[in-house]
């Protein structure tokens, strides 16, 4: 399973940090790489591919439309486009040159982070505003494009809800794009963020879809979403350098058909079972705190255990354990956090939902060498 990557020197890691793209990741189940290897065997006409992918997710979630593209920051990049062109193909081929256009985008100044340089890529120029409705009815100018709106665990601080931004916005005639990359699971969230008034809305492909990591999902209103195609590969755009395989699009079907059919109440108690091994496991260490963490925000429930101790007793840094952890054999990614609600204590972090089948033993046992029992 994991010589492959052995063969170039690689030493694969048990992943206990999450669904991070710097990790690679989720793990794919059997049929999503079984339908992207049958994808690798034949040639199709990819307009056709697109639009057909997109009609059977749209229809597996029940919204009106929905693309594929490479990943959640590409659809982030494609949802300005689509606001700043339209479905206006001359257009399209203009970017990232805006001159002439409407190409501001309205954000709350608590939705600013480093991924938002995928609206900066299609040309759109933020327009900051402090997290307040009057602040925000008063952003709008005619060189307007969007608001773009930002759901994230790691967001810490207030925000006008999003029914509230949508209903201003169009009032105006102006859409609202919504940033939800990892804000899987609930499964309610596929539909709720368009339901509450985002026009276009993006997923990653590779988080809680399980599917490709080089895949992302934006669904939305048609005429926006089909602005995203045309801004999108294999078409002469700014999303041509963006470009997703055929076998990353049937991929990314599969892995939304498997998702909406899943057991997510059988899942959690899956994970919630390794959670409470670990903090069973680790409990009589002396001064180690061990709980139950679940985000702070809408989405990405995933449940984990987070654990402090006092470093000085254990005569262990939070960074030497993670060094540790890593270090191996095995080697183990967990996560470290300062705690943004607990005046950023640092924490460690050990997430369970990427773990196969009794991984969670060697976590613990390697939990309780780096401590020192």
């Amino acid at each position: 399973m994991t010589q492959i990557y052995r063969t170039l020197g690689v030493e694969p890691i048990i992943n206990a940090a999450g669904t991070v793209t710097a990790y690679s990741g989720s793990l794919m189940p059997p049929e999503v790489s079984d339908a992207m290897n049958q994808a690798s065997r034949a040639f199709v006409i990819m307009e056709e591919l697109h639009l057909a992918a997109g009609r059977a997710i749209a229809e597996m979630i029940g919204v009106p439309a929905a693309h594929v593209c490479c990943s959640a920051t590409a659809g982030v990049a494609l949802m300005a486009a689509a606001c700043i062109t339209g479905c206006d193909r001359d257009l399209t081929r203009r970017l990232p040159d805006v001159d002439g256009l409407k190409h501001e985008f309205i954000v709350q100044r608590t939705h600013r982070m480093a991924y938002d340089q995928a609206v900066r890529l299609s040309g759109g120029r933020f327009v900051e505003i402090d997290p307040d409705p009057q602040a925000l009815e008063a952003a709008f100018t005619p060189q307007t494009a969007g608001v773009f709106y930002v759901f994230s665990w790691g967001l810490t601080g207030p925000a006008i809800p999003l029914p509230v931004v949508a209903e201003i916005a169009h009032a105006r005639g102006v859409p609202v794009i919504v940033d939800a990359a990892s804000e899987l699971p609930p499964m309610e969230n596929l539909r709720r963020f368009y339901e509450e008034g985002g026009d276009l809305v993006v997923f990653s492909g590779g988080k809680g879809f399980r599917g490709p990591q080089a895949s992302g999902l934006v669904l939305g209103k048609p005429e926006l979403v089909e602005a995203c195609r045309l801004n999108d590969c294999p078409n002469p755009a700014i999303g041509r350098s963006m470009k997703t395989g055929k076998e990353e699009i049937v991929g990314l079907v599969k892995a939304v058909e498997l998702y909406v059919q899943r057991d997510h109440a059988a899942e959690q108690l899956v994970w919630d079972r390794r959670v409470q091994y670990l903090i069973d496991q680790v409990s009589g260490i002396p001064t180690v705190e061990a709980w139950r963490q679940l985000p702070y925000g809408v989405g990405q429930f995933f449940p984990h255990m987070a654990m402090t101790w006092d470093v000085n007793r254990l005569e262990v840094s939070y960074q030497e354990f993670w060094e540790a952890m890593l270090a191996g054999p095995p080697r183990i990614m967990t996560q470290q956090y300062d705690d943004p609600f607990r005046d950023r204590q640092r924490q460690i972090r050990v997430h369970v939902h990427g773990l196969h089948e009794g991984q969670e033993v060697l976590i613990a046992q390697r939990m309780r060498t780096v401590l020192g029992t």
